[in-house]
């Protein structure tokens, strides 16, 4: 039984084929969405009852093509949530090639842009739509290994903010959630790399406050309540949940 307001629009979700991105189709499922997701392959993983297009969210090319399936196969996007992203550590933030940061930008920052550019037209035509991006709670944290992802996640933020002051007169709201040390597939083989750079890192349970790793459902039910219309005096916040590992003051 639907509960949360979701009953019938149409979302989208990019990076749902496993782990959190694959926990928030599900909840939108559940909840009576109309459920469209990307990845570049599927792995098998997508859930069951959503609709799958590969693609690859890095390229301009890649998320106009991907904005044209939705409009294909949706007939307009009433929801739009942008989980993909992420990144691999290296030993020195100076030691990150080049290549490495534009495709991180790429992928964690100017994906979203340039979806929202294509598909948030139709919301505001419409007086409605919400729209997630995915942050990262290492953002305020800066971990040298990781700079250009949270470099990457902190200008997704920052735009974030700005683009729901830009779209709340037109009815259209645009929030982050950002999730902390979550257990999924991509989260535990980049602490196993992290592991293997330095052994006193990749993050342990016992630093959370609430004693456990987040599961994808955690943050699914946010993007849930986010997207809803119980959140509709809800835009420009970012919703930070970590188990209280990063308190941001």
């Amino acid at each position: 039984m639907a509960t949360e307001n979701v009953k019938g629009k149409r979302a989208l979700v990019t990076g749902g084929s496993r782990g959190i991105g694959a926990g928030i189709v599900r909840r939108l499922l559940d909840e009576g969405a109309e459920v469209l997701t990307t990845a570049r392959s599927a792995a098998g993983t997508v859930p069951e009852g959503a609709s799958f297009v590969a693609a690859d969210v890095r390229s301009r090319e890649g998320a106009q093509e991907l904005a044209a399936a939705a409009v294909d196969v949706l007939g307009g996007v009433d929801i739009l949530v942008h989980n993909a992203g992420g990144a691999s550590p290296y030993e020195s933030a100076l030691g990150i090639p080049e290549e490495v940061w534009l495709e991180t930008l790429n992928l964690n920052l100017l994906a979203s842009v340039r979806l929202d550019a294509l598909l948030a037209p139709g919301m505001r035509e419409r007086g409605s739509g919400a729209i997630v991006h995915v942050s990262s709670a290492a953002v305020p944290v800066a971990f040298p290994p990781f700079l250009h992802y949270t470099v990457a996640k902190a200008g997704l933020e920052n735009y974030s903010r700005g683009l729901a002051a830009e779209l709340a007169p037109a009815g259209v709201r645009v929030n982050t959630v950002t999730p902390g040390r979550v257990t999924t597939p991509g989260g535990e083989a980049t602490r196993e790399q992290w592991a293997r750079l330095d052994p006193s890192q990749g993050g342990e349970v016992s630093l959370v406050p609430l004693g456990r790793d987040g599961v994808p459902d955690d943050i699914a039910r946010a993007v849930l309540f986010l997207v809803s219309d119980q959140a509709s005096w809800v835009t420009g916040s970012n919703f930070v949940i970590d188990g209280g590992e990063f308190p941001r003051g």
